[in-house]
């Protein structure tokens, strides 16, 4: 699976996907991570990417030309076909867990980051397949919601973290929030580690997780609990 930014600030991108999991996951080949800079596609003599809107209001828009040669670039130069693009916009869907299941069945996901106001509509309307967003607020670019909506999309494949079960108990992937974690000492600060957690029946364990999973949701996310009752 690949992953390619269109974006303003490609070393944003290059710093996060150079640590950790996602490293790991680049360099056993089992996600592809590629960035595209917009300004280098632009076509005015001083690589402006942006212009006043029409209209009249505040701020600026990015202009559509750059945007669309650097996506015609990324089709070029990697033989893609029938990429998935996402825009992210305070005004797309909230993004999920699953949704990020969903996008993580897709070979070839494009990312535009947008930056200023947002980028001109004709852009949205001719190459966006949807519009993301991952929370009611607004922030300074589409960098950090693309690098969250890569991260809980690349850890759905096969693959990438290290045991391919220790993604399914965690929250939401079965509608609720996830249980209580605990590691050694088996007392910290006067607080101990509960006894079914050592009792070593992974039955009684399994009841007990999947009873502190429903407490939590229920007391800080009671809408994951009608919704899963639909």
């Amino acid at each position: 699976m690949n992953f390619y930014f269109l974006t303003l600030f490609p070393q944003m991108i290059e710093n996060y996907v150079s640590e950790s999991i996602i490293k790991r996951a680049i360099e056993n080949g089992i996600i592809g991570v590629k960035t595209l800079n917009i300004r280098d596609y632009s076509q005015n003599k001083h690589k402006k990417v942006d212009d006043y809107p029409y209209g009249g209001g505040a701020g600026m828009v990015m202009t559509p030309q750059p945007i669309y040669s650097a996506y015609e670039a990324v089709l070029e130069g990697e033989g893609i076909r029938n990429p998935h693009v996402v825009y992210l916009s305070p005004k797309g869907k909230t993004f999920d867990q699953d949704m990020a299941k969903r996008l993580s069945q897709k070979e070839d996901i494009i990312f535009l980051c947008g930056h200023y106001e947002g980028v001109d509509q004709r852009i949205i309307d001719s190459i966006v397949t949807e519009e993301i967003s991952i929370g009611d607020y607004v922030l300074t670019g589409g960098e950090l919601p693309a690098l969250v909506v890569m991260d809980a999309t690349a850890r759905m494949i096969p693959g990438v973290l290290g045991e391919q079960e220790s993604f399914m108990d965690e929250s939401f992937m079965e509608g609720l929030l996830e249980y209580p974690h605990y590691t050694r000492p088996q007392e910290f600060m006067g607080m101990k580690v509960p006894d079914v957690l050592l009792s070593g029946n992974h039955k009684n364990i399994d009841e007990w997780r999947k009873e502190q999973s429903y407490a939590i949701t229920r007391e800080r996310r009671p809408e994951l609990l009608k919704k899963g009752l639909k």
